[in-house]
């Protein structure tokens, strides 16, 4: 890999990629966040050619997480192999599948978040806790790419993110306004779309008066 990582193995349709294993460096949540974004690039490039000749855009989600991880050869007597396991491992696995639920292409745990240059711009996403966790963890969606190929989403990121402001603070009728503009200014912004979703649930049903801002997600 140009940003020294190791593909670890296949999944089904999926693919494991580990940095930082078996030396790790300062390096390794900047190195995880550059190659998914090349391989975004890589993929608008590889659809560009696909809709010149009629052919439906291929699409990805990519969930990165940094933390500490077993690593070495793992398996039995007939089979062994070279991995990494434990709960970071599984954080980044649930990234990945939540990029299906918020209409994302790259999301990120706050762990690898603190962990790189802030030339990526990144917008929140969600507190989640994840299942059979207590502690939740703040998730991040890189946008580096969506920015590339609409510079105009800038407008829509900003009323996004003064939404996300009123939504913690309760302001339910003010961040549902907020959304709403988000989402005429980008149709395909499902994350806002999700936003209006709850605004309009917690306008008719509020949360209990300690509710922690917390979203429980509630799918591996």
């Amino acid at each position: 890999s140009d940003h020294h990582g190791i593909l670890d193995k296949f999944i089904g349709d999926a693919m494991m990629a580990v940095f930082g294993a078996p030396i790790p460096s300062d390096q390794d949540a900047e190195n995880s966040v550059r190659a998914a974004i090349d391989m975004l690039r890589a993929l608008d490039r590889l659809n560009q050619q696909r809709a010149q000749v009629g052919d439906p855009s291929i699409k990805i989600g990519i969930g990165l997480n940094t933390g500490e991880v077993l690593s070495g050869n793992i398996g039995s007597n007939k089979r062994m192999d070279y991995t990494v396991i434990g709960d970071a491992v599984n954080l980044a696995a649930r990234l990945e599948s939540a990029t299906k639920s918020f209409g994302a292409q790259l999301l990120i745990s706050e762990f690898t978040a603190n962990g790189i240059q802030r030339s990526h711009p990144l917008r929140e996403v969600d507190l989640l806790r994840v299942k059979g966790k207590l502690k939740p963890v703040r998730v991040y969606e890189v946008i580096t790419n969506k920015l590339e190929r609409s510079p105009s989403l800038s407008e829509n990121f900003a009323h996004y993110e003064e939404g996300l402001w009123r939504y913690k603070k309760g302001d339910w009728s003010g961040a549902l306004e907020r959304f709403l503009t988000a989402v005429s200014l980008n149709e395909g912004d499902r994350l806002s779309e999700e936003y209006v979703r709850r605004c309009r649930h917690f306008i008719h049903t509020p949360p209990a008066n300690d509710w922690d801002g917390v979203w429980v997600m509630k799918t591996k």
